[in-house]
């Protein structure tokens, strides 16, 4: 019996805990322009933190290529022709 008890108090325990999360669920959900609006701002940012990152990212590995032009001398000048052409006013 004590199983059962056991048992009980756990299918008791999951179905409350599924009721606060159906219920936060609803609580979002409700406004179609609510969710449609944190999606379009999630977009954006997750668009800035994109570029953002890819440029910094870009910047390190140039830099760090940079650093080793004249230890590598075959690709050495293309290095060279790269950065020149990033630097380069338009």
């Amino acid at each position: 019996t004590k199983k059962i008890i056991e048992k009980i108090k756990e299918d008791n325990e999951r179905g409350a805990r599924q009721g606060i999360i159906e219920d936060l669920f609803v609580d979002f959900y409700r406004s179609r322009r609510q969710v449609y609006y944190m999606n379009f701002i999630r977009g954006i940012f997750f668009g800035f933190g994109t570029v953002l990152g890819g440029t910094v990212l870009v910047a390190i590995i140039i830099w760090v290529l940079g650093q080793f032009v004249d230890w590598f001398p075959l690709i050495g000048d293309f290095i060279k022709q790269v950065i020149d052409a990033i630097q380069r006013p338009r």
